[in-house]
């Protein structure tokens, strides 16, 4: 056999031999879905400031920390914000959710104080709520009730201790059932810093829509959870949105305090349960830190079922 021939029979068994194990070509991997754009939100210390803006954040946390990063503040130095008004609006404070055109102003620690106050009766007329960061505040006082009588305790202020206690980093809930089990006839003493006062109340920039405009434009909300991202939802029904509201009340009717992010879990977990007992072990499977009353679990069932009933 001629040697060229030789080579070239050679050259295609070698070739062969490298096709017979060679993996097959694979097909390019599909391309990444599109990242969704940032949300963007304006903001302003509610006292008074330049508009600064926060995007990204997936926690209540996390959006203290862009706020104190675009006013170049400790993020612990804010008390809560409010949504569409600088007020101390305790029907506009930013909970778990917001609006996706809200305009965030958030009230950052002012005046320091220590009050002394006789409980002269068993209930002191006040309604907890918190940041879910760590600052509980007063969100209501009752009419003509014991805490409404010392005037300088002021819906909106920071309880940051009791009788000496630091509290600081307790939940509402919490920081309600320590001040009731405050002794009858006996004084005692809180301190508490109220939020910083403004000399001049409005925005004090034109950078997107002013508070005015936004009040009622969202049509949708971002939901902000302590575990897993952010998601946007569309706003609850009227039917929901009332039901929510009644547990709110019975929130505050048998605990002391307010908290419509709360309540709103309350709805969601009773919303499938077929009775009140199943309903029961399931707010104590998530909610069991609460050791809410039988009294109020029943309560709340009967508001979630009008609900369910239209």
């Amino acid at each position: 056999m001629p040697l060229g021939r030789l080579r070239r029979k050679k050259a295609k068994g070698k070739e062969a031999a490298r096709l017979v194990g060679a993996e097959p070509p694979t097909a390019p991997a599909p391309p990444a879905p599109p990242t969704p754009p940032a949300l963007v939100f304006h903001a302003q210390l509610a006292h008074g400031s330049a508009t600064g803006r926060v995007q990204g954040f997936t926690s209540v946390a996390e959006l203290y920390a862009q706020i104190g990063a675009a006013f170049d503040l400790p993020p612990s130095e804010i008390l809560y914000c409010t949504l569409n008004t600088p007020k101390i609006d305790m029907q506009r404070l930013l909970g778990g959710q917001l609006g996706l055109e809200d305009f965030i102003f958030a009230h950052v620690k002012g005046l320091k104080k220590e009050v002394n106050v006789y409980k002269s009766e068993d209930s002191l007329g006040l309604t907890i709520t918190d940041n879910g960061v760590g600052c509980a505040f007063i969100k209501r006082i009752k009419s003509g009730s014991i805490i409404d009588s010392v005037k300088t305790i002021c819906v909106g202020d920071h309880i940051e201790s009791i009788n000496g206690e630091n509290i600081v980093g307790r939940r509402h809930y919490e920081v309600a059932k320590k001040l009731k089990e405050l002794k009858k006839e006996e004084l005692f003493t809180l301190k508490l810093i109220e939020p910083k006062k403004a000399f001049e109340i409005g925005p004090r920039s034109k950078a997107g829509k002013t508070s005015a405009e936004n009040i009622g434009t969202a049509k949708g909300t971002l939901r902000l959870r302590s575990k897993g991202p952010a998601t946007v939802e569309e706003m609850p029904s009227e039917t929901k949105a009332k039901a929510i509201e009644k547990i709110d009340d019975l929130l505050e009717l048998y605990m002391g305090i307010r908290d419509i992010d709360l309540a709103t879990t309350m709805f969601e977990t009773g919303k499938d349960k077929g009775n009140p007992d199943e309903f029961a072990v399931a707010l104590d499977e998530t909610l069991g830190d609460f050791a809410f009353p039988d009294e109020f679990v029943f309560d709340v069932w009967g508001a979630v079922g009008d609900a369910r009933q239209g």
